[in-house]
């Protein structure tokens, strides 16, 4: 009986040090992920502001090529919306809608997810021309993960990171074609 009243005891010691540990820990956060592409900036914005050409750069969407998709309203206009439902477990259900739009150099989304977990985010998609020819293209995920999750947010971090970072490199070798 000794044993395990010291096993509880160290379980809860250990799990109230994690949840002291979590009240340190921001529960806001911007991810940004950068690269440059050799195209003119229009060029580029006029491919990144319609959300269905993701389906050729984004990991999320080619992860399930049996993900049922539905777009509603105009794509590359404010209000356009699409919806994805998979059964994979890493791409769930959820939508982003196109919440702002400055022609050319910046695109903003409202991310709302479902499955596998709820919770609602924000994205942007900003471009600054480097020359004629070049652009910068640089992503930001605004995260917010409330108290006690944002302890477990440097997982989050790095899985969203990593797609940033490799979506960005097929929109490059897209683009750049």
């Amino acid at each position: 009986m000794k044993i395990i009243k010291k096993i509880l005891l160290g379980l809860v010691a250990f799990i109230a040090l994690l949840l002291i540990v979590a009240l340190f820990i921001p529960k806001t956060y911007t991810l940004s992920v950068s690269t440059t592409i050799n195209q003119p900036q229009q060029v580029v914005f006029d491919y990144v502001k319609l959300i269905k050409n993701q389906e050729y750069y984004s990991i999320w969407v080619m992860e399930d090529p049996n993900s049922k998709i539905d777009y509603r309203g105009t794509d590359g206009t404010v209000g356009f919306v699409s919806a994805w439902n998979s059964e994979n477990k890493n791409v769930g259900e959820g939508e982003q809608e196109i919440t702002r739009i400055d022609e050319g150099n910046r695109i903003d989304v409202d991310l709302r997810f479902k499955r596998p977990f709820e919770g609602n985010q924000k994205a942007a998609t900003l471009l600054k021309a480097l020359s004629d020819k070049q652009t910068m293209i640089t992503t930001e995920f605004y995260g917010n993960d409330p108290y006690p999750f944002n302890l477990l947010s440097f997982i989050g971090k790095s899985i969203i990171t990593d797609a940033q970072t490799q979506n960005l490199k097929n929109l490059k070798t897209i683009l750049e074609k």
